[in-house]
């Protein structure tokens, strides 16, 4: 089976034909995709309706499943898997949720620009998401390339970024939501880590800038400083001209390479259903070259 790629017009992206994902992928396929993903980072593949065990099972293809901030929350699912992320407004009751709970937080944290499980070690490789039910409008998700932001970034930058680290914890954008209600031991379950805030991507051998909402401090500067050249950093690689912007489709099934885009989702009328099923890869394969855990108390995020 040949997959049939059509590059997107945005830099970044490629809708993908002729396979159907809910059967079990061949070896052949599944290099293809990783090929594919290599190059162009954000895959689409249309009219895809996946079964909880059929999505699993794809997602397992690529690797170990990550669990997410559901090692944290530890909160009730309507799925079978804990590895099925329920990027929705819907509640296990199966009505859409009040806007008080941390269900709709959880949505409107995934409003900001990030990239998936980027506050542990390992980190996320791929995510795969599966739309069920799309908004009438509004619900958008859209990406950026951190390839194309690193080769864009003037000379004087790359000199002050490069070899410098930054600080990624998994409730910083939580806290900045309001979502303060974590005791000890769950803050202590996903302690922060330092990741290289300019990487190489281990597939396709280009630089990149590796920010994001989850980073919150840059080693060798003051927290003042620190977060404000990750705020510079964040704005120049979510430039108009580094985005792809994927409007939804009921059945669409979209994988992204976490280790070369940020992702955001977009505003919509939380009154109205939105259902959509997550499941995410570890970035396993030599997942502790270029990051530390930061578990010493002193040097804790600050998060004031």
């Amino acid at each position: 089976m040949k997959l049939e790629i059509t590059p997107c017009k945005a830099r970044l992206g490629a809708e993908v034909r002729g396979i159907n994902l809910s059967h079990p992928l061949t070896t052949d396929a599944r290099t293809a995709i990783e090929t594919a993903i290599a190059e162009h980072a954000v895959l689409v593949f249309r009219n895809q309706p996946l079964s909880q065990d059929a999505q699993v099972a794809l997602a397992r293809s690529f690797g170990p499943l990550d669990l997410g901030l559901k090692r944290v929350k530890k909160t009730a699912s309507r799925f079978r898997y804990d590895e099925l992320l329920d990027i929705s407004n819907v509640g296990v009751d199966g009505e859409i949720a009040a806007r008080d709970t941390r269900r709709i937080v959880g949505n409107l944290a995934n409003q900001l620009w990030h990239s998936d499980s980027s506050f542990q070690n390992p980190a996320a490789r791929y995510s795969l998401l599966s739309a069920i039910t799309v908004a009438p409008s509004g619900g958008d998700t859209e990406f950026c390339d951190l390839r194309a932001a690193w080769d864009a970034l003037p000379e004087d930058w790359k000199r002050d970024v490069e070899g410098r680290d930054a600080v990624h914890y998994a409730l910083h954008s939580r806290f900045m939501l309001g979502d303060t209600d974590y005791n000890e031991a769950q803050r202590a379950e996903l302690p922060p880590v330092t990741w290289p805030l300019v990487r190489t991507h281990p597939d396709s051998g280009r630089k990149l800038l590796f920010v994001g909402a989850h980073a919150c401090e840059v080693s060798g500067m003051t927290l003042a400083e620190g977060r404000m050249l990750l705020m510079d950093l964040l704005e120049h690689a979510t430039q108009r001209e580094f985005v792809y912007v994927h409007k939804w489709q009921p059945g669409d099934l979209v994988m992204w390479d976490n280790r070369s885009t940020l992702h955001r989702g977009r505003r919509y009328d939380l009154s109205v259903r939105r259902e959509m099923r997550r499941t995410t890869t570890l970035d396993v394969d030599g997942s502790h070259d270029d990051a530390d855990d930061v578990t010493n108390a002193a040097r804790s995020p600050q998060l004031a």
